[in-house]
């Protein structure tokens, strides 16, 4: 059983990555996601995750700065977006994020979607980065089976973490074992279904039996199923509240009922049609 926030799983290059994170897509920049992510460390979160297509990187960057906890101590994972992919505009991109976020390493550095014919080119610039030092891990986000054999076909380093939408809603079993067979992470992104699942009977019954909320259930249903998760929040008690998935652990017959909500629902894009 997870006993604290600060646990970790360890990546299949031996990178030690917390199983909770904060997610901060739609956070604004400023003010507010520095409040937001000095409140999560002050929560005792040690995994952010940004974006540059988040366009708040800096703002990330400021307030880890100014949280006083030592940089080896923080997990920090960004992605390089879409427009920016291939070999040299990828390089360039990670110059860009590494300055916004003020740090001379990328604990994770991420393929932000498969892009048909740039995908393995902006690989190969991640395995560049990786290699020289810049970055600790490399990984993807949103590849489907068929875009990771693909890439693995030719690359030299296998990604270590494959970032997806993941909920009980949309449990991808057949994705999920691949990756454990191939040593790669997956990690859950709108792990709660941006809230569509919270009022659930199913998360209701198993909040009372527990004595946690429904977003907590699920929260721990993800690491109990070996995925490391990021909920998104801006609010200083949710954010506190979804840590707090430490001290109980779910009965295999709560598992069976939880993964039995699947019906393979997106919230977000399909990576095959996304554009």
């Amino acid at each position: 059983m997870v006993k604290h926030i600060s646990e970790c799983t360890v990546l299949n290059n031996g990178v030690k990555m917390p199983w909770l994170g904060l997610g901060v897509f739609e956070t604004a920049e400023g003010e507010e996601i520095e409040r937001v992510v000095a409140t999560a460390i002050q929560a005792g979160y040690r995994s952010i995750d940004t974006a540059s297509l988040y366009g708040n990187e800096e703002g990330v960057g400021n307030a880890i700065k100014k949280s006083g906890v030592l940089r080896e101590h923080l997990f920090v994972t960004t992605k390089v977006w879409n427009t920016e992919q291939g070999y040299e505009s990828t390089l360039a991109a990670f110059e860009t994020s590494r300055k916004k976020l003020g740090l001379e390493t990328i604990d994770l550095y991420m393929v932000h979607w498969p892009v048909k014919d740039q995908y393995k080119d902006t690989w190969r610039a991640l395995e560049k980065l990786y290699k020289e030092g810049s970055v600790r891990a490399i990984g993807v986000s949103n590849f489907h089976i068929h875009h990771l054999k693909e890439l693995m076909a030719d690359c030299e380093v296998i990604p270590a973490v494959n970032q997806v939408e993941y909920h009980p809603r949309l449990t991808q079993v057949d994705l999920h074992n691949f990756c454990k067979q191939h040593h790669i992470q997956l990690e859950a992104w709108s792990p709660l279904m941006k809230g569509r699942l919270l009022d659930h009977p199913t998360l209701v019954e198993l909040g009372s039996k527990h004595g946690k909320s429904s977003a907590q259930i699920i929260l721990r249903w993800d690491i109990q199923k070996g995925v490391v998760t990021i909920p998104k929040s801006v609010n200083e008690e949710r954010i506190q509240s979804n840590a707090d998935i430490f001290d109980f652990e779910l009965t295999q017959e709560d598992m069976a009922q939880l993964n039995a909500l699947n019906l393979d629902e997106r919230t977000g894009r399909n990576p095959d049609t996304f554009e």
